[in-house]
C-alpha cells in the first residue's frame, strides 16, 4: 500500500551526505511544507571537498563554495538553519561520534519528521550515502531514549515519522507538482556541481540547452515516482512511523 502526503509537520529535519543530496532527495517536499508553515532544517554530514572532476581544484576553497551553495539552496526551499558536520568527503563513518552529532541536532530542533538516505538501498556504491542513512536511523534511536548521551542538554525527542529517500521499495509519496520549479532552482544553486552532477557545462552558448535537459531528467524522475498514485510529479520515500 502506498500512502500519499503526510499532514504538514510543524518541524522537519533533512539529513544529507553531501551538499545537494537533500535537494535531490526531498527538495520539493521541503519546499511544499515550508510554504505551508513548516519550519525546515538541514544537516549536511560531509564537507563536499572531493565533489569535482578537476584534479587541480583547491579542496579548501571547494568546501567554502559548497557551504555557500547549500545555504543558498536552503533559502530557496524556504529557509531554516543548515548544520554542517564537516566530515571529510568520502570518509564518513556511521560511528559513535557522528551518531552523537546527529542525536544532538534531532534533540535541538525536535522535528516531527526526519528525512534522509535509505541505507538499505541495494548495490549502493557511495559509502557516504550509506553511512549517512545509518546515522539517521541510529541518531533517531539515540535521540528518543534518555540513557543515550545523557550529557546532551536537550531532553530526548522521538520524531513521529522517518522518510527515507532513494529507497528501492518506496511506500509513500509526497505530491511535488506545485514545487518542481522550486526544487530545480534549489538544485541549480549548487553551481560547483553543474558539470559533474547535472551535465551543465561552463560554455554560455550551451548552458540553456543543458539546463533544459537537466530539468527534463528531473521531471521524468518525478513523473515516474508519481505515476503509481496518478500524480503529475512526486518524491518517493520509504515511510517508517512510530520511530
Amino acid at each position: 500500500m502506498v500512502t500519499v502526503d503526510l499532514d504538514v509537520p510543524a518541524r522537519a529535519l533533512a539529513v544529507g551526505a553531501h551538499p545537494d543530496d537533500i535537494e535531490f532527495g526531498c527538495g520539493a517536499t521541503l519546499a511544499k511544507w515550508a510554504a505551508a508553515g513548516c519550519q525546515i532544517h538541514h544537516v549536511v554530514c560531509t564537507d563536499g571537498s572531493r565533489g569535482t572532476w578537476n584534479a587541480e581544484e583547491d579542496p579548501a576553497g571547494l568546501v567554502v563554495r559548497r557551504e555557500e551553495e547549500q545555504r543558498a539552496a536552503a533559502r530557496v526551499l524556504g529557509g531554516g538553519e543548515v548544520t554542517f558536520l564537516r566530515w571529510p568527503d568520502g570518509e564518513l563513518e556511521a560511528g559513535l561520534r557522528q551518531r552523537w552529532q546527529v542525536c544532538a541536532v534531532i534533540r535541538r530542533f525536535r522535528p516531527d519528521v526526519v528525512l534522509g538516505h535509505d541505507p538499505w538501498k541495494r548495490y549502493r556504491l557511495h559509502p557516504d550515502h550509506r553511512n549517512a542513512g545509518f546515522l539517521v536511523t541510529d541518531g533517531i534511536v539515540a535521540a528518543r531514549d534518555p540513557l543515550f548521551f545523557p550529557e546532551l542538554g536537550p531532553a530526548p525527542h522521538r520524531p513521529a515519522t522517518l522518510l527515507l529517500f532513494e529507497a528501492d521499495d518506496p511506500d509513500h509519496l509526497e505530491d511535488a507538482s506545485g514545487q518542481v520549479d522550486t526544487k530545480l532552482a534549489a538544485l541549480l544553486e549548487h553551481r560547483s556541481q553543474h558539470h559533474t552532477t547535472m551535465g551543465v557545462g561552463e560554455d554560455e552558448g550551451g548552458r540553456e540547452a543543458e539546463i533544459s535537459a537537466f530539468r527534463k531528467r528531473v521531471l521524468e524522475r518525478l513523473a515516474a515516482a508519481g505515476a503509481p498514485a496518478g500524480l503529475e510529479a512526486a518524491e518517493a520515500f520509504k515511510r517508517i512511523d512510530s520511530t
